[in-house]
This record gives structure tokens, C-alpha cells and sequence, in this order.
């Protein structure tokens, strides 16, 4: 990106502006949530002040428009990720209610005692506790496939954990906490030789990635709003329709019925059978915004940028002795965990605090990671669109203030 485009883009993140402790704010969090641009605010300030009303029930002009902007954010989503059709596409609060849904409904009707399901040792805790409850309540068993000393997934391993008890195969396009990033295509290839369905957590892919799920060929991909630049408390689920229409609702209540007595109720077809209640209509409305701006910026433009300032700093850390870089993958979104050896990481945050510079630090929601590198915690730095390398800077020498001050 030039750097007129990048001055621009930096302006339309209005959080970037606010000074902390008399100073510039270093945002390298994003892989925790990401900054909003104006024009996702404002969509959601423009909703709640001209446009409020519920959706799909209404028989108003307000009602009305308000279901059109709603259906035009799923057909959004079905755009963004290349899916055959809208009915595959449901709303959710985020990805981890997607893959609560999946467990706890495909999950309930088709796993029995005895049948396996596979993970990662690189997950999100949120692709492991709802596996763990479904397996606890039906009698299934967890298998984990390893990861190597680089932190990439071996390949090799899945292959062999993968056989005819496994039912379904669920892994993170992206690693939350090392920045790796898998073969969806080719893991999902493996897991439907054997009969297996794969569900792929996207949360960490979609906002430094592109993804066809057509050529993914994944049964079940899951994302969150809010690491897209878009809002909280919305998320997709998409599912093959084929697979949906067999599964039980999630939730009961209004929207997803087709009729009720109290005698007996039939359900709606998907994907309003998943979606009870009143959902969070300004946030799915301002999703669509967040996807827009993402295409605006454009995929190559992202990568190349995003790239650029992950060499940078992870040449630039390596140069401090006492560094260790936790997940060297050899295809790594923006993400960079560390270690400083001597030193806690909390502490480590905290003086990078001090100089404004916003990281994470713990176990990024990946205990068992941290278990198979044999540490508690990294401080992570995540890169994203309006960052530059005065900010990887920044970072460098806060860690560089940190050490003189710790070790």
C-alpha cells in the first residue's frame, strides 16, 4: 500500500485517533477483536436513528426494509465466503455459538459411544470444551492431531489419527495463537475419505485470508463479526444444505416455527429453523459494511501489507538474544507470539502498555498449545491493515525497554 492510501485507511479507524497518555495508541490486537471503521459505526448508528424495527414479522414500511437490509447481509456473507446459496448461511453470535450449534445439534442426532472426533493441538478453546461436552454426553472419544516444533500441523499425524470411527473432523484454518495456517482444502479432502465431516473455525482466517468454500469443501465453517472489522455479537455458520435440513434446532422460540399448538410444533426450513428470536439486527446490518470495506481494500493489497510488517518485526524481535518466537509455520497470517526469556509475559505486556503499545499476552484461549510448547503464556502482536512499520518500531522498542527492565 502507498503511503497516501495507508494515511487514508488510518483515518478510518476513528479509535487510532485518541490519544493515551498524551501519545498515539499502537493497536496490535487485532487477532483479539478488531479496530471498527467509520463506515461500520455509522451503519449502526444510521439503523438504531432512521431505520429501528424488528424483522421478518413486521407489516410495516420500516419492518419491511429493515428484513431487506438483514437478507442483503446474508447474501453478503454468502458472497464473502463463495457459498452456493443463502439457505446455507446463519447468523449466529459469533463463531463460537456456530460451533456450540453444530455440536449440540448435528452432533447430539449423529454421534453414539464409541465414535471419534478429531481436533488439533492448536485450537481455540472454543473448538475443544463443546466437543469435550457432546463426546462426555454420547460417549465419544477426542483424538488430537499434533503439531510439530514449528508449529504446523502434521499432516502426517492427521492422517493416521483419521480412520472409519472418526465423524467429524474439526480444525482452525488459522491458529489464534501462532499465526499458522492450514490447507483447509486438503484437510477436509482427508477427513471425507474416511467418512468423516469437517467443520473449519475461520474466526482467525477471514480478516487476513480470502475463502471459497466451494473449493474448501468443508461441511461446516464458522466465523465471528467482530475480527472482521464488523460488530459484536454476530457471527456466521455455514453449513451444506443437504447436512442442515437433517439437523434439529438449536433453540426454540419465534421465527423458527412453521406451526404451533400445544399439542405439537413444526419447524421452519433452514436457515431460519437456527435463528430464534429477535437477533441482533443492527449488528447483522452492519456486517455487511465490514465485509464491503474489506473487499474495497482488496485481498492482495491486505497480504502484501500484512506480510510485509510480519517479516519486519519478527526480523527485527530476533535480533533481541533473548527472544524466542513461538510458531514459525511457514505460512502465518499477521499474528507474532513471543517469549522473553527471564521474564513473565504479563509483565512484559504491562510495559508494553506503558508505551502505548496494545498487545495480548496469556494463553490466547489455547492452553493445551501452550502445554505441548511447554510454557503458560506468549505476549502476542497482531498486525492488521492500518498498522505500519513505525508501529513494528514500537514494539521493538518497548520489548527492548522491557528487557533492560525485567532481566
Amino acid at each position: 500500500m502507498s503511503e497516501l492510501n495507508f494515511a487514508k485507511i488510518r483515518s478510518e479507524f476513528p479509535l487510532l485517533s485518541k490519544k493515551i497518555r498524551s501519545k498515539n495508541l499502537v493497536y496490535l490486537d487485532s487477532a483479539a477483536t478488531a479496530l471498527k471503521p467509520w463506515s461500520v459505526i455509522e451503519r449502526i448508528s444510521h439503523f438504531y436513528t432512521y431505520e429501528t424495527a424488528n424483522v421478518h414479522r413486521g407489516a410495516h414500511f420500516l419492518a419491511d426494509q429493515a428484513t431487506a437490509f438483514f437478507e442483503k447481509s446474508r447474501e453478503s456473507a454468502r458472497q464473502f465466503i463463495n457459498a452456493e446459496s443463502t439457505e446455507e448461511i446463519i447468523f449466529t453470535k459469533g463463531a463460537t455459538e456456530a460451533i456450540n450449534l453444530v455440536a449440540q445439534t448435528w452432533g447430539k442426532s449423529n454421534l453414539k459411544k464409541g465414535d471419534e472426533i478429531l481436533l488439533t493441538e492448536m485450537e481455540h478453546h472454543a473448538n475443544i470444551v463443546p466437543w469435550q461436552m457432546i463426546a462426555n454426553e454420547v460417549g465419544a472419544t477426542i483424538k488430537v492431531a499434533q503439531i510439530t516444533d514449528e508449529g504446523e500441523l502434521d499432516y502426517q499425524d492427521v492422517q493416521k489419527k483419521l480412520s472409519s470411527k472418526t465423524k467429524i473432523f474439526s480444525f482452525t484454518a488459522c491458529s489464534n495463537a501462532l499465526g499458522t495456517v492450514n490447507d483447509c482444502a486438503k484437510l477436509t479432502k482427508m477427513a471425507h475419505q474416511v467418512g468423516a465431516l469437517t467443520l473449519v473455525d475461520g474466526a482467525q482466517m477471514v480478516a487476513n485470508r480470502p475463502v471459497d468454500i466451494k473449493a474448501m469443501n468443508a461441511d461446516f465453517f464458522v466465523f465471528s463479526g467482530h475480527k472482521l472489522f464488523g460488530p459484536y455479537g454476530v457471527g456466521i455458520l455455514y453449513g451444506q444444505r443437504a447436512i442442515l435440513e437433517k439437523m434439529p434446532p438449536y433453540q426454540g422460540g419465534g421465527s423458527m416455527i412453521s406451526e404451533v399448538t400445544f399439542e405439537k410444533t413444526t419447524y421452519n426450513a433452514v436457515p431460519t429453523r437456527f435463528e430464534a428470536g429477535t437477533p441482533n439486527i443492527e449488528a447483522v446490518i452492519a456486517m455487511s459494511s465490514a465485509i464491503e470495506y474489506v473487499q474495497k481494500l482488496g485481498w492482495k493489497n491486505i497480504i502484501d501489507h500484512e506480510s510485509l510488517l510480519l517479516r519486519a518485526a519478527t526480523e527485527k524481535l530476533l535480533e533481541i538474544p533473548e527472544i524466542q518466537i513461538i510458531g514459525q509455520a511457514k505460512d502465518k497470517a499477521p499474528v507474532l507470539s513471543f517469549t522473553l526469556k527471564g521474564a513473565h509475559h504479563a509483565d512484559v505486556g504491562q510495559i508494553l502498555d506503558q508505551e502505548n503499545v496494545a498487545v495480548r499476552v496469556g494463553h490466547h484461549c489455547a492452553q493445551p498449545l501452550m502445554k505441548r510448547f511447554g510454557i503458560s503464556g506468549t505476549v502476542r502482536a497482531s498486525f492488521s491493515v492500518f498498522n505500519n512499520l513505525a508501529d513494528v518500531d514500537s514494539l521493538v522498542n518497548g520489548v527492548i525497554k522491557a528487557k533492560g527492565l525485567l532481566l
